[in-house]
């Protein structure tokens, strides 16, 4: 189906589902003509891009972020660095740390 039916279906304008295409939230789909056609599967994920913006009240571009940050292994240290420098993310314990604590608990306990 063409974009104006597709977004019928789901209840937006075309210019939405153009800018949620944009964003990377659908499936590259599109036939010889260059034109992009909606199936089953390109609905279907639209339909759960939009439940997951509503679950966690985040904005279409806040969900292609975190997709990026998933699937960009530097967005992801970025964003996780800026989360411990930030204090919502505790900063990951190394193994060496952990081994030092070890030693000295046993050290306290002679």
């Amino acid at each position: 189906m063409r974009i104006t039916e597709a977004a019928a279906r789901l209840g937006m304008s075309p210019r939405m589902l153009r800018y949620r295409e944009a964003l990377g939230l659908l499936p590259p789909v599109r036939d010889l003509g260059s034109h992009r056609r909606f199936g089953d599967e390109e609905l279907a994920a639209v339909t759960q891009a939009m439940e997951l913006e509503k679950r966690f009240d985040v904005s279409p571009g806040e969900l292609a972020f975190a997709l990026r940050a998933l699937s960009e292994p530097v967005v992801a240290q970025a964003v996780r660095d800026l989360g411990v420098r930030i204090g919502r993310i505790q900063a990951p314990r190394r193994a060496l740390d952990f081994e030092k604590e070890k030693a000295l608990r046993l050290l306290r306990g002679r």
